[in-house]
């Protein structure tokens, strides 16, 4: 534990009463004070008993770490010469699934002083167009089916991600990933310094409740994450390295920064996975003797409501991440595959996936938690109304400070103003509370708060009430706009099969058990929830779909 300074701040619960700042009760992480430090040369030059960096799960194909960091070293050198001759601060887009070119290109990218930014392969032309224009990005990285989706009015030079240019008809396409890696690396080639402040990553965020944005990290922050991810795995203390499946996409910020690069760092092994499907990653946990697994609720769901106990090799850890997970989820898991750990964990894009976790089984079993700050993090609850720092057992919107926050949104001065203020702080906008133990629960988001009469209602306390009823198997409950409430909530609830519940009798099942201005006063019945990668509820698809017969 660090130390507290016992005078004045609580050691139970990490909150100072003179400064209404929460400290972090973990041990601080020793980040390295080198000022001319990228990503790429950080992890390269960490000591490290690994073999195998990359395996990928489809094929099979292993890649070796000095077959990484020569590849990388390539990419880097074909980068700064001619005719593509990126230079330090310009934007490169990597637009591609989960693969082994993906850390390839982020490292050579971030090595050079270059920015790495990422899309969603699901997005459609008018989302990346619109990306694109915002970005500027000089250069973009592409699988073949994705050119296709790139806005044609753009004067840029593409490289395919593929073996050969078979089938690539675009005249922009100038390289294959290959003819790049073939590059006889040139250390001696000029480039400009790079230090732990210039600009690393451009990521958007989802967009889930606004306007996606783009969020700006350094190299700082990647560096400080990685640190801290390592430290919370303890992947250096003599277990030898780790096998770690990347179900995560890369383009995100947890799987650009911990599985296409920061984990590499520490010796582990990452298989990856191109997309999701449960039948191919149960394969790859078996051949590839995984022994960590990342993923969200939604899969860990389909793994315990299996019939049978799926074969899982060598697993040992789970990290999951998104949404806290259910007592009975937990314990559930727990009684099925004994042998497994569950670790959860807190973050954002604006904080490099950083902000608290669950590291063992114990902690785990505080049930509803995001876990404990992480190391080196300092953290506020606020009321919103009145700008005040609220002592443990207190809900407000949490802020927080570390090493890892980013440093602006993309030319936004505006968002930038509104969510990090002058000393650091970065406003979430999640509705949580701090316990007597130092334990981080998230209730809502801030801006999902249904306003009934001035009175504020966190939809997501009205869906876990929903799904305790026998005949629910999913629910989500959004703000209905009403001229004389204001706004009251709504419910969406997917049935379950063989039932037929009505709408009266949700809202009187919700009525009985919670305050007046709390009650569902709208029901409609859906087949399924729409909901992110991550299983959070898209609740402005539901708002949309609820206000449109208005």
């Amino acid at each position: 534990m660090a130390d507290l300074k016992a005078s004045k701040v609580d050691q139970r619960s990490g909150y100072c009463h003179v400064t209404g700042v929460y400290h972090s009760k973990r041990r601080p992480v020793e980040l390295p004070t080198d000022p001319y430090l990228d990503v790429a040369t950080f992890l390269s030059s960490r000591r490290h008993s690994g073999t195998t960096a990359l395996i990928d799960a489809s094929t099979g194909r292993h890649v070796s770490f000095p077959e990484l960091w020569r590849s990388v070293s390539a990419v880097a050198t074909a980068l700064l010469s001619p005719p593509l001759s990126v230079r330090k601060g310009q934007v490169v887009l990597l637009f591609s699934p989960n693969s082994l070119h993906f850390p390839v290109v982020s490292l050579a990218v971030m090595s050079i002083g270059a920015v790495i930014t990422t899309a969603n392969p699901l997005n459609t032309p008018r989302e990346i167009a619109k990306q694109m224009a915002d970005s500027s990005p000089v250069l973009v990285f592409a699988t073949s089916d994705l050119v296709a989706k790139l806005p044609n009015d753009g004067g840029f030079p593409i490289i395919l991600l593929e073996e050969s240019r078979i089938g690539a008809e675009d005249p922009r396409v100038v390289f294959t990933i290959q003819e790049m890696i073939a590059t006889k690396p040139n250390p001696y080639l000029r480039r400009e310094k790079v230090s732990q402040d210039d600009t690393a990553t451009l990521l958007y965020s989802s967009g889930t409740t606004g306007n996606s944005k783009g969020v700006v990290a350094t190299h700082r922050n990647l560096i400080s994450m990685i640190e801290i991810i390592i430290n919370r795995f303890k992947l250096e203390e003599g277990q030898g390295p780790q096998v770690f499946l990347c179900t995560v996409p890369m383009f995100h910020v947890y799987g650009l920064a911990a599985f296409a690069s920061g984990l590499l760092g520490s010796g582990s092994t990452i298989v990856v996975l191109s997309k999701f499907e449960l039948t191919e990653m149960l394969r790859a946990i078996a051949s590839y003797g995984v022994t960590y697994l990342p993923l969200v609720p939604p899969i860990l769901v389909a793994m315990l409501a299996h019939s049978s106990k799926l074969p899982l090799g060598r697993l040992h850890k789970i990290l999951s991440g998104g949404a806290p997970l259910s007592r009975e989820l937990i314990e559930g898991f727990r009684e099925k595959y004994p042998g497994i750990e569950i670790l959860q964990g807190y973050g954002l894009t604006e904080s490099t996936a950083i902000g608290a976790s669950t590291d063992s089984a114990e902690e785990s079993r505080r049930y509803g938690t995001a876990g404990m700050l992480s190391p080196n993090t300092e953290a506020q609850i606020v009321d919103p109304e009145t700008g005040k720092s609220l002592p443990p057992n207190q809900t407000g919107e949490l802020w927080i400070r570390g090493p890892y926050v980013m440093k602006e949104y993309f030319q936004n001065a505006e968002a930038t103003k509104s969510t990090l203020d002058s000393e650091g702080w970065l406003r979430t906008g999640d509705l949580c509370y701090i316990d007597e133990d130092g334990y981080l629960f998230v209730v809502d988001r801030l801006k999902e708060l249904i306003k009934y009469k001035g009175y504020q209602v966190p939809p997501a306390e009205l869906e876990a009430l929903l799904l305790t009823h026998p005949g629910i198997a999913d629910a989500a409950v959004i703000p209905f706009p009403d001229k004389e409430v204001g706004q009251f909530p709504m419910a969406y609830v997917v049935r379950k099969p063989g039932t037929q519940l009505t709408e009266t009798e949700v809202m009187t099942f919700v009525g009985k058990q919670v305050a007046p201005y709390k009650k569902v006063r709208r029901v409609a019945f859906v087949s399924a929830v729409p909901k992110n990668a991550s299983g959070k509820i898209l609740r402005k698809d539901l708002i949309k779909l609820a206000t449109s017969k208005l």
